[in-house]
């Protein structure tokens, strides 16, 4: 019993967590449910969500601008319990890494206590106190990762506090600022990040075998594929945000009837168009969503040409099964990223293409940690 809740299993837990909560945030995304609650953190006024015929009627005379659409409203407030619970085993895991340093653990319980007061301060429209607090609460775990003497999962581990302290920032800025691009793209790779993370902390703490000298010189093209896929996961992400992922309806590997149809790369990588626009849907034309779209395909192809590379180095070098499961992801991904335009989006394939490209990310994160040697232990 001692041994059940370690911080190597704490971090496993919450790492499975992570990814139950960006497959979900997927679905809310991708089913249109990204506004279905106009405030921010509860639902129309509510912990929950409306539920009775009287609650109904005064949540549509509060929000007459978005009537309440039950089918909708449950999926983004649940998503952002699931996200509150990450974020209760994200600090939990720090506070772990901090522990019997008073000092420190001090720290991690004031940026908790500036966070919530944040929360509390911004539903009472204090919004720049709000965002003063919010601030402190991302410096304090950075300060305490800077000063914690221990080894690099445990600092991990304290940072990852920050970035969920950050990330639902971004949840908030998501509704406030109707869906704005850089925002929804912001929250995707936060989402992606916090995982990463989590992943690692549990890997490394969790795995104690020593690589091979040729197996520890894959470090630096581990960290490129990494690069690499962090950059294609941020265009998916603009992609998804501006509404692009059909603007060559269902032709590959054409677009629109041809190789290269009208684009207009310049408008359709704009990243900030001011507070105040209703991004829903979109506002970009077809041929800067095309531009998007031709940009994200584009990109898959270096993806997979490297990432295929990697693997065959490190099944050259004795790491099979790693490469074996990071080649069998990269298939996956395209074959999903194809079955989205050829089936016109259809809401599985397009939660698991965010799913697959959640655990291609946690396979190179493995893979990192393999080729490092293993931690000292106590």
């Amino acid at each position: 019993m001692r041994n059940l809740f370690t911080p190597a299993r704490l971090a496993a837990f919450a790492t499975a967590f992570a990814f139950c909560v960006i497959v979900f945030g997927a679905f809310v995304r991708l089913s249109n449910a990204g506004l279905s609650c106009p405030d921010w953190p509860t639902c129309y006024g509510k912990a929950t969500w409306p539920g009775h015929e009287h609650e109904i009627a005064r949540a549509n005379e509060a929000f007459p601008e978005r009537p309440f659409e039950t089918h909708k409203a449950w999926r983004e407030q649940v998503h952002r319990m699931i996200a509150g619970t990450l974020g209760l085993l994200v600090f939990a895991l720090a506070l772990s890494a901090a522990w019997r340093r008073r000092p420190l653990v001090a720290m991690l319980l004031a940026a908790a206590a500036c966070a919530a007061a944040g929360i509390v301060l911004y539903m009472k429209q204090s919004y720049a106190v709000s965002a003063l607090l919010s601030a402190i609460a991302i410096a304090l775990p950075l300060a305490a990762a800077a000063w914690l003497q221990r080894s690099a999962p445990w600092r991990v581990a304290v940072v990852a506090f920050a970035v969920v302290i950050f990330q639902a920032m971004l949840g908030m800025w998501t509704v406030t600022w109707l869906l704005k691009p850089i925002v929804v793209m912001g929250h995707l790779l936060g989402g992606l990040l916090t995982f990463a993370l989590l992943g690692y902390v549990a890997l490394r703490l969790g795995w104690h075998c020593a690589p091979e000298p040729a197996q520890q010189r894959l470090r630096p093209l581990v960290v490129a594929g990494l690069g690499l896929l962090a950059l294609q996961i941020a265009l998916g992400g603009w992609t998804s945000a501006n509404y692009a992922a059909l603007a060559c309806g269902m032709d590959f590997p054409t677009c629109a009837g041809s190789w290269w149809p009208m684009t207009d790369f310049r408008e359709g990588f704009v990243l900030w168009r001011g507070i105040g626009v209703n991004y829903e849907g979109g506002v970009l034309d077809a041929s800067a969503r095309a531009a998007i779209q031709l940009a994200h395909r584009i990109g898959a192809l270096v993806v997979f040409g490297g990432l295929l590379a990697l693997a065959a180095v490190a099944w050259r070098r004795g790491l099979r099964a790693l490469a074996a499961l990071l080649g069998t992801l990269l298939c996956a991904q395209v074959a999903l990223g194809i079955a989205n335009v050829k089936l016109l989006l259809p809401l599985p394939v397009a939660t698991a293409h965010n799913g697959v490209a959640a655990l291609l990310l946690l396979a190179l994160i493995a893979l990192l940690v393999r080729v490092q040697p293993p931690l000292q232990r106590a």
